[in-house]
């Protein structure tokens, strides 16, 4: 079980560190997504034409592939840069925005599957759609609590040989053997839009300076979380949260980490 002190030196080697991360991401999820990996100490990487994704998967950290906004070119960088990641063993991410929703973007999301993701990161609804179970998600939004996918994650997680992590009011991580809960976050945070995007994006800087993917994907979320809650303190609505959510990133210490972070 990772404690506290795992997850603040996770944090200060990725900050140390400052890794590359590229992100195959949506139009709505770019600015958050760039704007947190700055904030949090990595370097984001907004590429998807397919003329370079590929070449550009070469030389990231880690990838991020956020299926959110869809067209037929970027499905091919998309399938590109993760086929590259995972020839070269970079991580990489796979964000599954709303499958289930339509025929297309579930069967994206199950193709950019058998590339085998690292992690896997999506709300309850989008892993029991790609588990292959009646999740009941509202769009991008999840209906499901993160605990009526747990068995549903760690299925996947078995299938793909990655981790799964369902976000929600306690976030699930799991390899398919090991389970650890995060607790933290506030849930003003679903009114703010790109939310878990940028989750994802924080979770690639960490698998790009961690040994070991459970842990790191623990550690993002837990970190982003605990910025989450603490900038939700005195927010008097989503449009303050969003910028003390960057200024949480950027200012966590320690102290904070350790004192803060809730793992069970």
């Amino acid at each position: 079980m990772p404690t506290p002190a795992d997850v603040w030196a996770a944090f200060d080697a990725m900050r140390q560190q400052g890794p590359l991360v590229q992100n195959i991401t949506n139009y709505v999820a770019m600015d958050l997504s760039a704007n947190a990996l700055l904030a949090a100490g990595a370097s984001p990487a907004m590429v998807h034409a397919r003329e370079e994704a590929a070449d550009f998967a070469g030389i990231a950290g880690a990838v991020v592939v956020n299926i959110g906004t869809l067209s037929p070119s970027w499905v091919e960088s998309m399938h590109d840069a993760a086929r590259v990641a995972r020839e070269r063993g970079t991580p990489w991410v796979l964000d599954p925005v709303a499958a289930g929703a339509t025929s297309y973007r579930t069967k994206t999301a199950a193709e950019l599957l058998e590339l085998n993701p690292t992690v896997v990161r999506g709300n309850a609804s989008e892993i029991l759609a790609l588990a292959g179970a009646a999740g009941s998600g509202k769009g991008v939004d999840s209906t499901d609590a993160s605990s009526a996918a747990v068995d549903a994650a760690a299925d996947l997680a078995g299938r793909t040989g990655g981790v799964v992590a369902v976000t929600g009011d306690v976030d699930v991580v799991t390899d398919g053997t090991r389970t650890v809960r995060v607790t933290g976050g506030d849930p003003m945070m679903a009114k703010v839009t790109a939310m878990g995007c940028a989750a994802s994006a924080i979770v690639g800087a960490f698998l790009a300076t961690a040994d070991e993917p459970l842990l790191a994907t623990v550690c993002a979320l837990a970190v982003f979380g605990l910025a989450g809650e603490r900038a939700a303190v005195g927010s008097p609505g989503p449009g303050t949260l969003r910028w003390r959510l960057l200024d949480e990133l950027y200012t966590l210490n320690e102290r904070a980490v350790i004192s803060g972070v809730r793992l069970s």
